[in-house]
């Protein structure tokens, strides 16, 4: 299955009062953001990604090649001269990495450019993101069809732990237990497990039905000994 969207590039850049080695081209500080477009063309936070790398100019030297971890992937330097980047954008997925070409200018104060971008065969947790952004190739999971699939996982898993009631004793928790199964989850999750962390609004979430077998009965057990279901 490929999955294509449409990958926003905000560049904006002003002068500086810094002497500029050039002296017909004055110091400008720029910045390079990514952000994901859905079907009415409105910005969304590039979450499909866990990581991009700038590849810059040589003379940047060893600043050359700069890494960020966090939407919107903020890029911010100083300099003189306009040129060509590459930028690799990360997913979780093996091998999934997608490689854009910007060019740097400054010919307007804020400038932006759209590029479309192919993730290939993307995983379950992958696609719960995509889906935040526009409809997903052959995708025909009606809610009718989502619950009998919901409730075919919950007879599946009856064996290793009840789902609704994690659910409600996870809501009950005390912050430092909450932490621990959190904590759990990140050290124990597989790469279907959908998780979200919003770190601006202080929430953690996660699908419960895509937990591994073995982390979900760790976590119901734990839930079990501290008396909380």
């Amino acid at each position: 299955m490929h999955v294509e969207r449409s990958v926003k590039l905000v560049t904006e850049q002003h002068n500086i009062p810094k002497p500029s080695p050039m002296p017909d081209f004055p110091m400008k500080e720029w910045s390079v953001k990514i952000y994901v477009l859905d079907q009415q063309g409105n910005e969304h936070p590039a979450t499909c990604f866990t990581k991009v790398v700038y590849n810059l100019h040589p003379s940047f030297e060893d600043k050359t090649h700069q890494t960020f971890s966090e939407p919107p992937f903020t890029c911010s330097n100083e300099g003189w001269g306009e040129f060509e980047m590459s930028i690799d954008m990360f997913t979780t997925e093996k091998g999934g990495k997608s490689t854009i070409y910007h060019d740097l200018n400054f010919q307007s104060p804020r400038y932006e450019n759209v590029q479309t971008v192919t993730f290939k065969n993307p995983s379950q947790a992958l696609l719960a993101i995509l889906r935040e952004t526009g409809p997903i190739p052959n995708d025909d999971d009606s809610k009718a069809t989502a619950k009998a699939r919901k409730a075919n996982d919950l007879k599946k898993k009856k064996a290793v732990c009840d789902f609704e009631k994690m659910a409600d004793g996870l809501n009950k928790l005390a912050e430092d237990d909450l932490l621990h199964v959190i904590q759990m989850i990140h050290d124990h999750k597989n790469e279907d497990t959908y998780t979200k962390n919003d770190i601006d609004a202080g929430e953690f979430t996660v699908d419960l039905f895509t937990l591994p077998d073995n982390l979900a009965k760790m976590i119901w057990d734990f839930m079990v000994d501290i008396k909380a279901v």
